[in-house]
Formats: structure tokens, sequence, C-alpha cells
């Protein structure tokens, strides 16, 4: 590897991390180099042109092909340049994970769009930054939200385009556990009747690798959202990563438990799926019942989610070591995983859960547990590994000043690679301020042991201050974790005027199970140091989240 395959970081004694001991723990095929398609656009291409017939999307009991995909994403495409939407023009997608997002997501890139991916949850004040920070030209919705509050905010925005869809279409056999609504008509064109019409995708329009291919905006846990500049070789490196360095053969199916929206969901597994030639399977949006039919319907050999997701399966008294017999490689990112989790999940359905870590701004992932490895467990604050970083990333951990501490030492993690998007959307001093010469700082704080393995502690503003003592709620959650009660759990810091701050825990319960707060706080009492323990434990029917199912420990901070 060439110093410019990791934007310039060399493996001189300059930096230890720049050494990359994980190396040695890779395999050959892991650690070769690739050459990924341009785009994921031209491998959906190449996929299409060499096995036609082999289904793309699994939706229900719809099945549409590589073919069935490529021509109506076609006609999306001709219908958004016809509409006047031009090369490097944004366009804004707002779906559950349907089919209709895939076929408007390839229709936008055919038509040399950036899609502005959007949480289908948000409201019209999260609907109307993204739209007018993106200057978007086009919105492409269901047709629910553009009647409830889309076609308004929309308007507001000056955004002349829209489409809308219907979700329950697409098949015939819906599931009204996620599909529990009635049509709405409207007068903005409809998706599939545009992808019925037979339009030609426009000519000239072909994306490179240096394209622009979303402007995701960060989930705004810590501020006013951010749109992230992914470009389009940074989502086909990470998604051919995923395909040489997984045992998923080609034309596997993928089931899509992160959304779609979400960095994770895009890359790992509509990303992945088609750059493997695979099948996309489908559910619209995550329930643990419908889910776990979907895997015995599709038997897929990949998915990816939260820890949260994973939590919600192995709590559904349905759920049987056979909905997950079919898996080759179950992965969870997006939000920590408790090793708890990892034992309880393997010993009661047989997948081990594979660690990973990444953000928005390196194109989801940037570190994972390797196939033929187990996450290791750091002996002195329990944390479990989130995996080690690939072939052509250089991940470091630094202190407040920026240089380089040892390894073993806490410190902000650093990330430099081809998937680290090259800023922000308009918003040249947040780019400086996040992407010192190329390399993202994270603002997750944790550490690097001498093989490589990576663990993160936790967000830098989480951190509590307990009479001058710090506390990182990712290891006070972790020991909640190994109480056979807690489902899930998370912890904030709160005002306290001895100690300026102390720890208060937040945690939901397993199905049928019952436990007193003072019963939690005793177990955490008998593991942890007297400052780390929670004073204070409040038991709660769920834990609010993002869609992307990441804990919002902000709105439990500001919780009365």
């Amino acid at each position: 590897m060439h110093a410019a395959d990791t934007g310039g970081v060399d493996g001189g004694t300059s930096s230890i991390y720049a050494a990359r001991p994980w190396l040695r723990l890779l395999s050959e095929a892991q650690r070769a180099p690739i050459d990924p398609p341009p785009t994921v656009l031209h491998a959906f291409r190449a996929a299409a042109a060499r096995t036609p017939g082999h289904p793309a999307l699994a939706y229900f009991d719809q099945r549409l092909t590589y073919r069935d995909t490529d021509v109506l994403s076609d006609s999306v495409a001709g219908h958004l340049a016809a509409r006047g939407v031009a090369r490097g023009d944004r366009v804004a997608i707002m779906l559950q994970n349907s089919p209709h997002f895939v076929l408007a997501l390839l229709g936008a890139w055919k038509a040399g769009a950036v899609v502005v991916p959007l949480n289908p949850m948000y409201k019209a004040g999260e609907v109307g930054h993204a739209l007018r920070d993106s200057g978007a030209r086009a919105v492409i919705c269901s047709d629910r939200a553009w009647d409830g509050h889309v076609r308004a905010t929309a308007a507001e925005a000056g955004v002349p385009v829209a489409l809308t869809a219907d979700e329950r279409g697409l098949q015939t056999r819906d599931d009204p556990r996620v599909l529990a609504f009635d049509p709405v008509p409207t007068e903005a064109d409809d998706l599939l009747a545009v992808a019925r019409a037979g339009h030609p995708a426009p000519d000239g329009r072909e994306p490179t690798t240096d394209d622009i291919a979303l402007i995701s905006y960060t989930s705004g846990t810590s501020g006013t959202p951010k749109g992230a500049l992914n470009l389009h070789r940074g989502i086909v490196h990470n998604a051919e990563r995923q395909r040489t360095g997984h045992p998923v053969p080609p034309g596997a199916v993928y089931f899509v438990l992160a959304p779609l929206f979400h960095i994770t969901g895009l890359v790992c597994e509509l990303a992945a799926c088609f750059v493997n030639g695979g099948t996309l399977a489908l559910a619209h949006r995550f329930e643990p019942g419908v889910v776990l039919d979907a895997f015995l319907e599709h038997r897929p050999a990949y998915t990816v989610g939260p820890s949260t997701a994973f939590m919600a399966l192995a709590a559904h008294p349905a759920a049987t070591p056979d909905h997950f017999s079919s898996f080759l490689v179950v992965s969870s990112g997006g939000a920590p995983v408790p090793p708890a989790l990892v034992e309880r999940f393997r010993a009661g359905f047989g997948p081990y859960l594979r660690n990973g870590y990444g953000l928005t701004e390196c194109t989801a992932p940037c570190a994972a547990v390797p196939p033929q490895h187990e996450a290791p467990v750091d002996p002195v604050s329990g944390t479990l590994s989130v995996g080690l970083p690939g072939p052509d990333t250089v991940v470091r951990i630094l202190d407040e000043d920026g240089a380089e501490v040892p390894f073993g030492a806490l410190g902000e993690i650093a990330v430099r690679g081809p998937q680290v998007v090259p800023g922000y959307w308009r918003l040249p001093e947040a780019t400086a301020a996040a992407f010192p010469d190329g390399e993202l700082r994270t603002g997750d704080i944790g550490f690097m042991d001498e093989d490589g393995w990576l663990y993160v502690v936790d967000r830098k503003k989480d951190m509590i201050n307990a009479s001058g003592f710090k506390v990182w709620p990712r290891e006070v959650e972790d020991v909640l974790h190994t109480h056979p009660a807690v489902r899930e759990a998370a912890v904030v810091g709160v005002p306290d005027a001895y100690r300026g701050e102390s720890v208060k825990a937040y945690v939901s319960l397993r199905p049928g199970a019952e436990v007193e707060p003072a019963e939690l706080s005793a177990h955490c009492a008998r593991r942890l140091a007297a400052y780390k323990y929670p004073r204070e434990v409040e038991i709660l029917p769920e834990l609010p989240k993002t869609t992307s199912g990441k804990i919002l420990r902000r709105d439990l901070r500001s919780r009365k």
C-alpha cells in the first residue's frame, strides 16, 4: 500500500498507528487490494447485464428482477430529467425500506442527481431544514407524508418537483403490523406510475467515482444536522470491502434491518448487495414479528442492524434458532453492543453478533470484527471491541492537542481513509474543524490495543464528571446489561449539588421481568467504583431512540 491510499499517513516511526498492527489479523483476501467499479450504479448495471433474471428486490410476496429494477429506475430517471432535474441537482428521498426507495435512489443517480436521504419520521421543521439547506430540486416521499406536512414544507422551501409513493404497492400480501394504512390520493406524480411509463434514462448523466452520491444529514444528536458529502467512491469502496471481507456468496439474500435512509443500511446492505449481485429483502419498517417472519421466508445470509433491534428480536416470544439459521454473517452497527447481549444472543439463537464501528462521515464502517475472529473484551473496563480497521484505513487515538497517545490510552478516535468524506455541505468552518488535513475527528473517545483492536468508550460530550472523576456511560450501561431483567440501558449525568454531576440510569425491562430500581443500583455498586454506580435508576417502557436505533441520551438528560 502506498501512502496515498491512506490519505498521506505513512508507516514511518512518526506514527505508531500508521504501521497498522491490525493487518496481521486480517486474512489474505481481506488485505488484498481491491478494484471496485466506479460507483454502485455501475455495479448494479453490471449485475443486470450478467444475471437479468435474478431477483434484485424482495418485498413481502413481490419479486423484482435486476432487469425489472433497471427498467423501472430508468423511467424514474427519465421523468426527473424531463422535469428539469439536472446533473448535480439534489433529490430528497423520504421513504421506508421498500422497493420504492431503491427505484427512487437508482433513478436519481441515473439522472445524475445527488440524493438527500431523509428519515420518514421527520417532522416539518426537520424536513424543511434539509430541503432548504441542500437546495433540493425534487422530493420523493410517501403519499401520507406528502398529505401530512411535506407538501407545505416543500412549497415553502421552493422545491419544484415531487413524486409520491403508496408503499403498499409492489406487493399483494402486505402486513398490517407495518402497513396499516390506506393510500392517500395526491396531486403529485405517482412514483410507480412514472416508473412504469417506460421513459428512457437520460444520456450523459453517468456519475463518476468522485461525484457526490449523497448529502447525508447527521442525526442531530449533538446539534443542528450537517450534510456530510458521501462520494460515490467512498460508498463503493466500503461495499466492495464488505464483499471481499465476508463469506457471503454471489447472489445471496441481504436482509435490510437497518433503515436505508441511514448510511449503515444504504452502504452495508443495499450497496454491498448490489456489488455482490444479491437479492435485497425488504419489510417496510422494523417490527420484530414481521422481521422474524421475513427471515423464514427469504432465508437471508447477511444483515446488519443496531443492537436495539437485536434486543427486540431476542425478546420476541416467537423467536427461535431456526429464524437465524440461514445467516452466514450477522453484524451490529450504529449503536453500542453490550458484551452480555452478544453472549445472550449466541446462547439463545446461534449467531455471533459481529460488532462494527463507523459514522456517516466515514460512509458507515471504518472498523469491524472479521468473520474469522471474535471481538475481545477489555479486561479492565469490560468494553467489547468494535473490531479492526480495514487495510486501507488508518485509525489513530489522539489527545486534546491532536497528538497520538500510546496503545491502550484513551483519546479521541481519528480516521483517515478512502471512505472518509471530504467535508460538510456548504460549511467550510465545520469542515475545517472536523477534518483537519482530511482526517476525521470523530468526537468519540476510545483506545486501541497493540494488536489493533479498537474500543469505543463513549461520545466525548457524554462524559460525566462526578466529583472530578470521569465516568463513561458505556461502562455503566454494559454492567446494567448483565442483569437478567434489563433489555435496554442508558446512563446520563444529572446535576448534583455535592458532586457537580451524579450518575443516573434509565432502563427498559425484558418482557415479563420485574425488578426494583434499588436492585439495579446495587447490582452496579457491586461491580463498579463508588463514583460510577447510578444513585438513581428510572424504569421506562421504552427508551427514546433515533429511527436508526441510537438511544437519545440528549432526550433523557432533558427529561424532568
